[in-house]
């Protein structure tokens, strides 16, 4: 595996094997990699030619009050999973190699951003469609690898691919859970021991009220109010949102039908925790 730190490395790599007709397999990363990111490599690996591993830990997706300089970090521990799951490429660059000056040119999100997670977080999306626009261009992917526990971000995704014509296939991938079905995560570890246990609740009142629809129940507001009183009643986490959408176009619904999302954010003492259910309803 070959870890490069430079655009101009990155770049000469991509196009020769491009050039010899190679696919290649990219799954963007912040670092810290747990399970759910080494399942997008194993698929990476098993549908690509050449897999790609970026790990970079993006300031312009981090708002003011945000956890930028306590982000968790390891790369050498990174290093030797990617190695692991046989990544070809580790790209590693410097906030200074991507940003070498302050931009003339980002990416605004308009929709899709308005809800869920985005709602807090003003610019949040910009962040993450700027950087990606930065990497799908350096490392010039065939297929990208996201994660649907971030589905918020998934659908973003998607229409920057789809909207800026980028020759890329985007690629969900499934929420890679713990034994008792928390979604893996980073932050995971910034949980107290209690909050850990209590941590589980938040899969459980999503397969309660994906019960509930499966036996009939149309009602958003019934299914919120279904999740978020397990949630309150079996944990000390403040809820900070629970929504329900059309997927993944992310617009409100006064009945459940087609794709939609059930997603959650909740608080505990040290960490913010996401989770969320995709169905489509006949």
């Amino acid at each position: 595996m070959k870890v490069l730190s430079t655009i101009t490395e990155m770049q000469t790599e991509m196009i020769k094997h491009k050039a010899s007709g190679k696919t290649i397999g990219f799954v963007p990363t912040m670092g810290f990699l747990h399970e759910g990111h080494l399942t997008l490599l194993k698929k990476a690996r098993k549908e690509n030619d050449i897999v790609v591993l970026s790990i970079f830990v993006n300031p312009l997706q981090f708002g003011p009050n945000e956890d930028f300089s306590t982000y968790p970090r390891d790369f050498d521990r990174d290093r030797k999973l990617a190695e692991k799951e046989n990544a070809d490429y580790l790209f590693y660059p410097s906030v200074e190699e991507m940003y070498p000056q302050k931009s003339s040119v980002t990416v605004t999100v308009h929709e899709r951003t308005d809800v869920l997670c985005g709602k807090s977080r003003p610019g949040h999306f910009d962040g993450v469609a700027t950087v990606l626009t930065k990497l799908f261009h350096i490392v010039m992917p065939t297929n990208a690898y996201f994660g649907k526990k971030d589905a918020q971000q998934v659908a973003v995704v998607e229409g920057l691919i789809k909207d800026f014509h980028f020759p890329i296939v985007l690629v969900p991938v499934d929420i890679v859970r713990e034994e008792d079905g928390l979604a893996k995560s980073s932050r995971n570890i910034n949980l107290l021991p209690a909050e850990r246990v209590q941590a589980a609740s938040l899969s459980r009142s999503l397969k309660l009220a994906q019960s509930a629809i499966e036996q009939g129940e149309r009602n958003p507001l019934n299914i919120s109010a279904m999740i978020k009183e397990m949630i309150e009643n079996e944990t000390d986490a403040a809820v900070d949102y629970i929504e329900i959408y059309s997927y993944p176009q992310l617009q409100p619904l006064e009945i459940l039908k087609g794709t939609i999302i059930i997603a959650m954010a909740v608080k505990f003492t040290k960490v913010r925790l996401i989770d969320n259910v995709i169905m489509t309803i006949d």
